[in-house]
């Protein structure tokens, strides 16, 4: 067939495909190809029955128990998951052996030396559809993993890569080859998805230190983030053979902007750092500040702190605002609470007993503390319609929320009252007429 009026590409498709051809009919026709093909047969179903056995046994020895989370069970849980590539592993390590053989009997082993890229390749797709999670890498998997697979699997693995490598790709005064783009893009996402599961593990073995002040923890997780991904930065740059000096030009001008266009997000930065080396609020903590904003700290990033209010909201408030404004930090250090109830008594009550009947029924709260101070009723005014008091009372925490102290108190105050017969008054109103009354006649 004369394709000398097609495309280039058309005509290395057909040139591939007729070498394809070529190399099939030999193997067809060669009775070392079919002793080989046999080889493979047995190496898959030596395989099979291998793995049918091993897998039940394996699984069973590294299930752990429930409750177990040591070291230990982690890593038997991790292996456990590699499970599914038993039987492509173990076909290619017998048809490896195999290989050997038929070179020695036969002095060549191409069909079978091609069955172990296909087993290769079958790994590598039960590994990207059956045991990597993460999104990123099955993606990683999917696009790059599978068809560099296929491609090593029927031999043009080295024609694509210099394929790759020989278009090249101008960016201004500088200039890479795609190969080498693909490259960057793929180690450079292992190492900070390394990087980022290195992150997510450090991270939760200090919020475990509980020994540790919340601030100090919080400054520990963020010093290791920094860490880590500084690390990863340098290791890819390392690996790529790209040198550090070549970007000190490029980063004294991405420091003018930052500099320039950033202050912001440098100032949060800094003030992030200073509240945590301070330990002022930290996570747990419930804040006000003066613009208004109030509720629970329930995460401190690198550029602001994230407030839960009662009602489920979630509030964004840079870490700038906690250093330059007035912060009202009702949790700081486990100080306690005081809060005020209010209520009033008529007037035809002894007022000299109210204050030991009100005191001993508050004091029998769980949660109204006697230190720094007991609860404390005093008389605060004579009302229009009964005698004001208001009863002190200390507590940890907010009244707020799932705390009720305030609406629990007032229950106590309201039966001790009911108790010992003191009314609580509702508003009255005395009218007095002065002068005659007079009525209409009938």
């Amino acid at each position: 067939m004369d394709l000398s009026g097609q495309p280039e590409i058309v005509q290395q498709v057909a040139e591939f495909a007729l070498q394809g051809w070529e190399l099939a009919k030999g193997w067809l026709l060669s009775p070392a190809a079919w002793s080989q093909f046999a080889l493979l047969i047995v190496a898959y179903l030596l395989a099979l029955y291998i793995s049918r056995k091993l897998k039940p046994v394996l699984s069973r020895v590294l299930t752990p128990p429930t409750e177990q989370e040591n070291v230990f069970a982690t890593a038997r849980r991790f292996v456990l998951i590699f499970l599914p590539l038993l039987l492509p592993l173990l076909a290619y390590a017998f048809t490896g052996a195999g290989e050997g053989l038929t070179r020695s009997i036969f002095g060549s082993g191409a069909v079978i030396a091609f069955g172990k890229r296909v087993f290769l390749f079958l790994a590598a797709r039960i590994l990207v559809e059956q045991i990597i999670k993460d999104g990123f890498l099955k993606i990683l998997g999917k696009f790059i993993l599978i068809p560099v697979a296929a491609l090593y699997a029927i031999g043009l693995l080295e024609i694509a890569t210099e394929r790759l490598d020989a278009i090249v790709v101008p960016l201004g005064n500088l200039s890479f080859s795609l190969l080498f783009a693909i490259r960057f893009a793929v180690v450079g996402g292992i190492i900070f998805w390394f990087g980022r599961w290195s992150n997510d593990q450090s991270s939760s073995f200090i919020s475990k230190q509980e020994e540790m002040r919340p601030a100090t923890r919080e400054l520990a997780s963020k010093t290791a983030e920094i860490a880590i991904f500084g690390a990863a930065f340098l290791v890819l740059m390392n690996i790529m053979g790209i040198s550090l000096t070549s970007l000190a030009v490029l980063g004294g001008a991405i420091g003018v902007g930052l500099g320039f266009g950033l202050q912001k997000i440098a100032s949060n930065f800094i003030s992030g750092v200073i509240l945590l080396l301070e330990g002022q609020a930290t996570v747990g903590d419930y804040v006000e500040l003066d613009g208004g904003e109030a509720g629970t700290i329930v995460k401190m990033t690198a550029r602001a702190a994230i407030l839960e209010t009662f009602d489920g909201r979630w509030i964004v408030v840079p870490n700038e605002d906690f250093i330059t404004t007035r912060v009202v930090n009702y949790s700081d250090s486990g100080s306690a609470n005081r809060y005020e109830a209010p209520f009033s008594v008529s007037y035809d009550t002894d007022i000299n007993l109210v204050p030991a009947i009100v005191e001993a029924a508050v004091s029998k709260h769980p949660e109204v503390l006697s230190e720094p101070f007991p609860a404390d009723c005093e008389l605060r005014g004579f009302g229009d319609s009964g005698v004001d008091f208001s009863v002190e009372f200390w507590v940890n925490g907010i009244d707020d929320g799932r705390h009720k102290f305030t609406s629990d108190v007032l229950f106590l105050i309201w039966n001790a009252l009911k108790e010992n017969n003191i009314e609580i008054p509702y508003p009255q109103r005395v009218v007095e007429l002065k002068g005659e009354i007079r009525t209409r006649a009938k």
